[in-house]
């Protein structure tokens, strides 16, 4: 059985991001793939400052990576799926799931310095990211930092793939938002049952 981990920073109970991401896992073949779920808002996550900072540096300067401090970055990188679902926010997505990207982004775990630069250390053939926009914003534009982001973070990172599936339009009035987020429920769908292929 496969391990899918399922990385939930839709902030909001009323969420349309939040019905993307569960048609998504709803449609997984339970036979293959067993899903751990992490949600951030409730998470006791804090950015990278201060003596959280410092006490990661000295950690860092330590060939042990068996520190708890560690263990979400062991979780990530061991992954064989990665799914992450978070809205549209400020052009790309909540701070939220920035700090715990920086959790993960650990030397000697998901990624090794070697003499020609970084590289990646995680196992997952694939990281799928699920959105919802406000705004008419087409995925890989300019306004679109979010896609961007997580495919120069793959370079890093080491993942097989990249996906993004995303509604858009769902804040203009007049649009017919219904309709392309059912759309991109069909996509996510779609994709977690080519999953099992």
């Amino acid at each position: 059985m496969k391990h899918l981990l399922y990385i939930d920073c839709t902030m909001r109970p009323d969420s349309r991001t939040a019905l993307l991401a569960d048609a998504f896992l709803d449609a997984l073949d339970p036979k293959k793939y067993q899903i751990t779920t992490l949600d951030l808002d409730a998470m006791d996550l804090e950015p990278l400052r201060n003596e959280a900072f410092r006490t990661r540096q000295l950690l860092l300067a330590k060939p042990d990576r068996n520190h708890p401090r560690f263990q979400l970055a062991k979780q990530f990188a061991a992954a064989d799926v990665i799914v992450i679902a978070a809205p549209y926010w400020d052009m790309s997505f909540p701070s939220l799931l920035k700090v715990y990207i920086e959790q993960v982004c650990i030397d000697g775990v998901t990624f090794k310095s070697t003499a020609d630069g970084l590289s990646g250390l995680c196992k997952a053939e694939k990281l799928i990211y699920l959105t919802t926009r406000g705004g008419l914003v087409e995925t890989d534009s300019a306004a679109d930092q979010a896609s961007s982001y997580f495919k120069a973070l793959q370079t890093m990172l080491g993942y097989k793939d990249f996906a993004c599936i995303a509604a858009s339009g769902m804040d203009i009035a007049g649009y017919d938002w219904q309709s392309s987020l059912n759309a991109a429920i069909r996509e996510a769908k779609k994709t977690a049952i080519g999953l099992a292929d």
